[in-house]
């Protein structure tokens, strides 16, 4: 008798998917090329410890196991099961399967949701039954789980990868993508803890598995591929408590307009754009990527490295070339190679060849031995001033190359520092690929080029900042007037208005202390001129209508006003001009101071489903369309944050003069961009705001246009 594996001491609804004590595959067939011969197969091949078993009506037995006509038939309790059958048959089998009071059902059949109407009654029948059960379902349309525990052995996945097992664990919305992220783990010798891939995720979603994934102590690192979040607040909340215990690495489809098209044409689920994802991946510390293959690298040395302390990395080679390379890549990813500590070069000078250049990088040359590579090593590993290790390693014929392999090796071993070799050697000749053997099983993650070496170490030091980052807590500015606030946004939804009129536009900057150019709205010609009197010329004249959205583009601006004469022609000249306007919404006008000089800057929000809204930054005005230098945060935010979204836009360098002109005043443009942030988390109605241009001078920031656009309903729980 098969003996039942036992799993760990949890009492989690996904135990049964990821430690199931018995499989059973509804659907196994005896044709090689099946995908309900292949979850069979491989549970066997992988050595699964506990008893598998095939149904199928025709009852002849599979790859020597016995197979039963229908789940009941099967003795004993089922914890996990496949459903290799047609969709339609599904529904059913999910019924069969609560019955049998099976815990964790894998749908890997497709021909639901993915499909459409059709598709999505059936999964929705199929859903019913599982949650009139209590049964967790994984899919529909996807391969399934991999635990590599020697304990367990679980292949539940059609797939051919069958990974060694290790401390990387790995999580893909989409299964072709993890196919071969997993195929690439393993061809560079990276072992595997758990793979999952949700498919449709129409119950077990990404995050839960994310967070099953934090809580095992077998999983040292997480690796993730999705397509959009389906609920970035949840996965923010279990991303940000994963990333303070063990590394998260990730890469997101849709980066681009038309990758995000052909993601969403997948059976991922987005939730508004790509951009909320790279924003949640921030703030949750999690380590992103836009290169599978770098990604996949990372991940070899985040699985036995140590954490990066700091960014000064010391060079070790043999061979001079490789070397410059990698410390060009080092410096361009933002690490240092800084000189050593006369104590370190005096050790090394004691201890190497005299031919060895002792600076960083420090060439012990090719002739070097395996003594000169061990003395070199402690002395980089001693030296307080040295953070991580790289060291470039080329396999001279006339050297013992296994002895140096076994030093570092050792040296990597101690764990005191990250160390990764770039590893450059011909492995068709037997002895080079025993040379790396030594050090792929002491841990040491090697790269063929130097250049992926280095950013394989950038990847371990931005892992430890993202740990290290203290924790930001937005703070609530003074003088916030929420309740008048909120009777603005109230009476604008009573009125049924989307875009808000000045008038309330004005009030609720007010009502969160942005400073806004002193304006008042006007009805006609007299009124204007009495307000341009009060405000002080110059003054600016500008339409209010919810009929236009930028009243530049309709000639809704009249600059430059001097005298009264000059604002009453203006507006009879706007109220001519602008007559089409004024038939489709009220037309009003606003007068308003005309600033002088300042730099145009935009601060701007939108909503972002699911988490509350976008804030955005950078160059205003025309500049804003023409070089799109914006950068974008989540909404509130707090005021480190808002000082990092000031410095990183790409003309940062403006903000701080130049050519004679005084720095601005970022002090009062992080708190501008704060007040911005708590308006539209109080105000979840806010749809789209913007501040454009805000002008900043070197003692204050102020805006001189704002649009504000409501949603045309309340949002519902969940923003």
């Amino acid at each position: 008798m098969t003996p039942t594996p036992q799993p760990p001491a949890r009492r989690d609804s996904l135990d049964a998917l990821f430690w199931p004590r018995a499989v059973a595959v509804i659907g196994a067939s005896p044709r090689e090329h099946a995908i309900g011969h292949s979850i069979v197969a491989n549970l066997q091949a992988f050595g699964y410890r506990g008893p598998v078993h095939p149904v199928n009506p025709n009852a002849k037995p599979i790859l020597g196991l016995k197979t039963y006509g229908a789940l009941h038939e099967v003795p004993g309790e089922v914890d996990l099961a496949h459903l290799v059958v047609p969709a339609a048959q599904v529904p059913q089998a999910m019924a069969d399967c609560g019955d049998k009071g099976v815990r964790a059902v894998i749908v890997n059949s497709a021909g639901f949701g993915e499909l459409g109407a059709e598709g999505l009654r059936l999964q929705q029948a199929f859903m019913d039954e599982a949650r009139r059960h209590g049964i967790r379902v994984l899919g529909p349309n996807c391969q399934g789980i991999i635990n590599t525990d020697p304990s367990l052995r679980a292949y539940c996945n059609f797939t051919n990868t069958m990974p060694a097992a290790g401390g990387v664990s790995l999580v893909a919305q989409s299964g072709g993508v993890g196919g071969f992220i997993l195929q690439g783990l393993a061809d560079i010798g990276v072992g595997l803890r758990m793979y999952a891939s949700n498919g449709n995720g129409c119950d077990i979603s990404i995050t839960e598995i994310l967070r099953y994934l934090g809580d095992d102590p077998g999983t040292r690192v997480i690796v993730l591929y999705t397509e959009g979040l389906a609920d970035p607040a949840a996965f923010l909340e279990v991303a940000s408590a994963i990333t303070a215990r063990k590394p998260l690495l990730a890469m997101r489809a849709g980066r681009t307009a038309r990758g995000a098209e052909a993601a969403a044409s997948h059976t991922g689920a987005l939730a508004g754009s790509g951009r909320v994802a790279d924003l949640v991946f921030e703030r949750a510390g999690i380590t992103a990527f836009d290169d599978e293959g770098e990604l996949i690298r990372a991940a070899m040395a985040h699985a036995s490295q140590p954490p990066a302390r700091g960014p000064r990395i010391a060079l070790l080679t043999n061979t001079g070339g490789p070397a410059v390379i990698a410390t060009d890549a080092l410096v361009a990813q933002g690490l240092q190679v800084p000189p050593l500590g006369t104590g370190t070069v005096n050790r090394l000078r004691e201890a190497l060849l005299p031919q060895a250049a002792l600076d960083n990088p420090v060439d012990v040359i090719a002739t070097a031995g395996p003594l000169h590579f061990r003395a070199a090593l402690q002395a980089l590993l001693d030296d307080d001033a040295i953070d991580a290790l790289l060291v470039a390693f080329v396999t001279p014929s006339f050297t013992d190359t296994q002895a140096i392999a076994r030093e570092i090796a050792a040296a990597s071993a101690g764990g005191r520092k990250p160390l990764v070799c770039n590893f450059m050697t011909d492995l068709a000749q037997e002895r080079f690929r025993a040379t790396h053997a030594i050090l792929r099983d002491g841990g040491v993650p090697c790269f063929a080029y130097p250049s992926d070496a280095a950013r394989a170490l950038a990847a371990l030091w931005r892992s430890q900042v993202r740990r290290d980052r203290p924790a930001e807590s937005p703070r609530r500015p003074v003088g916030i007037d929420t309740v008048r606030a909120r009777a603005v946004v109230e009476r604008a939804h009573q009125r049924k208005q989307a875009m808000l009129p000045a008038a309330d536009v004005m009030e609720l900057l007010a009502c969160y202390g942005i400073p806004f150019a002193s304006s008042r709205v006007v009805g006609g010609p007299d009124d204007a001129a009495a307000a341009a009197r009060a405000i002080g010329f110059p003054v600016v004249v500008k339409i209010d209508t919810e009929a236009a959205s930028h009243k530049s583009d309709v000639g809704g601006v009249v600059l430059g006003l001097a005298d009264e004469a000059a604002v009453r022609e203006a507006m009879a000249d706007l109220q001519a001009r602008c007559a089409a306007l004024a038939a489709q919404a009220p037309l009003r006008f606003v007068v308003q101071a005309q600033l002088r000089g300042g730099e145009e800057l935009i601060v701007g929000a939108s909503r972002a489903p699911g988490i509350g809204h976008m804030l955005m930054f950078g160059l205003g005005g025309i500049h804003v369309e023409v070089l799109g230098d914006v950068v974008f945060e989540l909404a509130p935010v707090a005021p480190a944050q808002a000082v990092r979204m000031i410095g990183s836009i790409r003309a940062a360098a403006l903000l701080d003069g130049v050519r004679g002109r005084a720095p601005l005043a970022r002090a009062a443009l992080a708190e501008l961009i704060e007040r911005v942030s708590w308006m539209v988390h109080d105000l979840p109605e806010i749809d789209e705001l913007d501040l454009n241009p805000v002008l900043a001078w070197s003692d204050r920031a102020v805006a001189v246009d704002a649009r504000i656009r409501l949603l045309r309903e309340a949002p519902t729980a969940g923003r």
